[in-house]
């Protein structure tokens, strides 16, 4: 009876786990289906292609200090501005990358660009400034047979190019493709997340045009003073049952509550749509199936919730929760698909 039960558990956990995985492949997981990568190994804490990289732009930062003319002495750093792209910002993107590995917790991002796309863009307008160079030093040649720029723009423009190709193409070419396998999944920079809809503007409501004489004459009955002792009398569904006094107060009443609804009704018509009351936020407990991580506004994980404990939930925004922890942190929960409410 025993081996009985114990076949059966066997198989009902084979057939869970062959539809996980089908599940896995149809969401075009691959990563899920690899539940462990190959080990990266590198030089000290950095791989093989930020050791490639770091080298490109070393050369290319000392040959920056020689001149770019063949008639005096005129380095990058001393033409004006042209320093900026064509050495500083690739030398940022490197200390970003080097930056990056030994302060895990440090800058994260550039914009909504994370450290290898803004490296990729650095490298890339750097060459194409190198290569403009070029260009107008051999047009220049070409017309006057002179050669006024030195082979610096040469070097320099085929070195930012070995930056593009460790920058821009590394995904895609093996072996230093590695770096970019298995890493981990995190929500994106709200700058790089998909666009909202517009919705059409109302359109204005035209207000009622009101004629003067009508408009007066309406105002003066209005100011009229009216005795409500002859008003009540003379009304053939006033009954004995109620006094004058009792049906008065009971007239005002519904006086006022014709007031009311004609004031909100106004409000409601000057503002083109009803005025809704502002809806109050109540923190509650929520339970996740699973193990999800709580993340700041950049989309750095901050700290994880799971089926364990409960997570107090402060404000709910209808896609995602805003949780506190145990120590004061707030982050955000994007992932409440199946999350039970306490």
């Amino acid at each position: 009876m025993t081996d009985d039960k114990l076949a059966e558990n066997s198989d009902v956990e084979a057939l869970v786990s062959t539809d996980a995985a089908a599940e896995s492949t149809a969401d075009g997981d691959d990563d899920a289906t690899t539940p462990e990568h190959a080990p990266q190994y590198g030089v000290g804490p950095f791989s093989i292609r930020e050791v490639a990289l770091m080298g490109v732009w070393a050369v290319a930062f000392i040959v920056s200090f020689f001149s770019l003319s063949t008639l005096r002495f005129d380095s990058v750093w001393t033409s004006g501005l042209q320093w900026i792209l064509t050495i500083g910002v690739p030398t940022a993107a490197v200390f970003l990358i080097v930056l990056r590995r030994l302060s895990p917790l440090g800058i994260r991002r550039v914009g909504s660009l994370g450290i290898d796309q803004f490296a990729s863009v650095a490298f890339s307008v750097s060459s194409v400034l190198w290569a403009q160079s070029i260009w107008e030093t051999v047009a220049f040649a070409g017309s006057t047979g002179q050669w006024v720029r030195s082979w610096v723009i040469w070097v320099s423009f085929f070195l930012m190019m070995a930056g593009v190709f460790l920058t821009v193409f590394a995904p895609f070419i093996s072996p230093i493709d590695e770096d970019f396998v298995g890493r981990d999944q995190v929500p994106a920079h709200r700058n790089a997340r998909p666009i909202r809809a517009i919705s059409p503007r109302p359109a204005p409501v035209a207000a009622p045009v009101v004629d003067d004489s009508g408009a007066l004459e309406d105002s003066a009955d209005a100011h009229e003073p009216v005795d409500a002792d002859a008003e009540i009398a003379t009304d053939d569904s006033v009954t004995g049952a109620y006094s004058a006094e009792e049906i008065a107060v009971v007239d005002a009443g519904e006086s006022a509550e014709a007031d009311g609804a004609a004031a909100e009704s106004a409000d409601a018509d000057a503002d083109g749509a009803p005025v809704a009351e502002p809806v109050r936020q109540q923190a509650f407990w929520a339970l996740a199936p699973e193990e999800r991580d709580v993340v700041d506004e950049l989309g750095m994980p901050l700290f994880r919730v799971g089926p364990t404990a409960w997570a107090l939930v402060i404000e709910d925004r209808g896609e995602s929760f805003v949780v506190r922890h145990e120590d004061g942190r707030t982050g955000i929960l994007n992932d409440v698909s199946g999350v039970t409410r306490g």
